[in-house]
């Protein structure tokens, strides 16, 4: 299960800390865009979000939007952050690692990938090297793939949820 298991579980993008990332270790971020910047298919930003990527920048983070999306639906989207992109970057895939290395000369540990989904980014961070945040998804996508993909997640979100409380104990 450990391939699975995040590094870091949030709520939200915006409750990332500058700190928890210097924790971290990260030099570079890798962020998806459905229900991680926006919902599922909009263009308009969460509330915050773009906020929190100019902070992010100014602390001295390399940020990068990388989406299994398609360039249409990319590109315009980090246009509104004034940040790079990798589009149809079929994620869990571990394709990141070359890009990491060769655009910011960076090793693996060094990059964290944020995002929603258990079988895309946390798995392809896992299996790259990086470290990785998962996201609580903003809103429950209508596809049979999408609603597939949430019900495996659940008994892995169940054990961040229970591994959770136990850090609150005692």
């Amino acid at each position: 299960m450990s391939w699975f298991m995040p590094t870091v579980a949030l709520p939200r993008v915006t409750d990332i800390s500058i700190e928890l990332l210097h924790s971290l270790g990260a030099k570079a971020i890798f962020l998806d865009v459905d229900n991680t910047l926006a919902l599922h298919g909009s263009q308009e930003p969460f509330l915050g979000a773009v906020e929190w990527t100019h902070r992010v920048r100014e602390a001295g983070f390399q940020i990068l939007i990388m989406s299994n999306n398609l360039k249409s639906r990319v590109a315009p989207f980090a246009a509104l952050f004034d940040l790079p992109f990798v589009c149809f970057a079929q994620k869990p895939f571990p394709l990141g690692v070359p890009y990491a290395k060769k655009k910011y000369g960076l090793k693996p540990e060094q990059v964290v990938v944020i995002g929603d989904q258990v079988f895309t980014d946390i798995l392809g961070a896992n299996w790259a090297g990086m470290k990785s945040i998962l996201l609580e998804p903003e809103n429950c996508e209508d596809s049979m793939s999408f609603r597939f993909r949430r019900a495996l997640e659940r008994p892995i979100r169940k054990r961040l949820a229970q591994r959770k409380e136990g850090n609150h104990e005692g």
